[in-house]
C-alpha cells in the first residue's frame, strides 16, 4: 500500500447492477451483461456498481464474483468508473475480492460490514481496516438491517482517517447518521435508497447507487444532475416523478 485515495471523485447516478442468469440455470449470462452495461453507458450514467446487493454477491461463487466485477470493468472499458462490490463476512476473503478487483481495474470498492458475524467496534475497524490495505479506495457501507451489525460514528471517523477509505453509502434513512458522518468526516456520502437521493445530496452527499436506474437511469440522473447544479425545485419535481416506480422495486 502506497500514497493515498483521497483525491478520488466518484459523483451523480452510479447504478447497482442487477447480474443476469441464463433461464433458471445457475449460470451468470455475461453477454446479456455485456449488453446491460452498454446500455447504461449509452444512456448517460455516471457509474457503475457490480457485486452489490442488487447484484446478489451472497448468492454467487467466490470464481463468479471475481468474474463478475472484472467483466463489468472489461466492458465499460474506461468509459465509466466502476465500483466493485468486494464485501464478506470473512476478512480475508474481503481482502483477497478487493485484491481481485484492484488488479482487474476496478475504480474503488463498496465493502459491506461482515453480516451474521456480529464484530465488536474493534472487529469492525480491522476489518475494513484490511480491507483498505490493498490499497483500492474503499467505500463504506453499513446497514444493520441487512448485516446485523452496527458501526458507531467513532468508528466511522476513525476509518475516514485512512488513506483509502473515501467515502460512505447511507441506506438506513437516516439522516441523523448521514448528518453526523458528513460533520465529523471528509467522506463522500452516496445514497444507497432511491427515495433517499434528494435529501442526502441536500446535506453535502455526492450521488447514489441506484436500483432504479437499471431501468430508468434518465429518471435518476435527472434527479442528480439538478442537485448536482443547484436546481432544487427540479430535483424535487424529478424526485416525484419517480417516487411510484421506487415503490414498485422490491430489493
Amino acid at each position: 500500500m502506497a500514497g493515498s485515495s483521497k483525491a478520488l471523485r466518484l459523483e451523480g447516478s452510479i447504478t447497482a447492477l442487477v447480474t443476469p442468469f441464463v433461464g433458471h440455470t445457475k449460470a451468470i449470462d455475461f453477454p446479456a451483461l455485456r449488453r446491460i452495461v452498454d446500455d447504461q453507458i449509452a444512456r448517460g450514467i455516471n457509474g457503475l456498481l457490480s457485486m452489490g446487493s442488487t447484484g446478489e454477491f451472497c448468492t454467487v461463487t467466490h470464481d463468479e464474483h471475481d468474474k463478475v466485477n472484472a467483466a463489468v470493468v472489461e466492458y465499460s472499458a474506461g468509459r465509466v468508473p466502476v465500483i466493485a462490490g468486494t464485501g464478506s463476512n470473512s476478512t480475508i476473503e474481503a481482502v483477497r475480492l478487493t485484491q481481485a478487483a484492484k488488479d482487474a481495474g476496478a475504480a474503488a470498492c463498496l465493502v459491506a460490514a461482515p453480516y451474521y458475524n456480529k464484530p465488536s467496534q474493534r472487529g469492525m475497524y480491522e476489518h475494513f481496516k484490511a480491507v483498505q490495505d490493498v490499497g483500492l479506495p474503499v467505500i463504506l457501507y453499513c446497514n444493520a438491517s441487512r448485516s446485523g451489525a452496527t458501526m458507531t460514528m467513532d468508528t466511522v471517523a476513525a476509518l475516514a482517517k485512512l488513506p483509502h477509505v473515501v467515502g460512505w453509502k447511507e441506506a438506513t434513512a437516516s439522516l441523523t447518521q448521514a448528518s453526523d458522518v458528513a460533520a465529523r468526516t471528509d467522506l463522500a456520502i452516496f445514497a444507497g435508497d432511491d427515495v433517499l437521493t434528494v435529501p442526502i445530496m441536500a446535506i453535502g452527499g455526492v450521488g447514489v447507487t441506484s436500483v432504479l436506474s437499471n431501468i430508468a437511469p434518465e429518471k435518476v440522473l435527472a434527479i442528480t444532475d439538478a442537485m448536482r447544479r443547484g436546481d432544487y425545485a427540479g430535483a424535487r419535481a424529478a424526485h416525484f416523478a419517480c417516487v411510484r416506480l421506487v415503490f414498485g422495486i422490491d430489493t
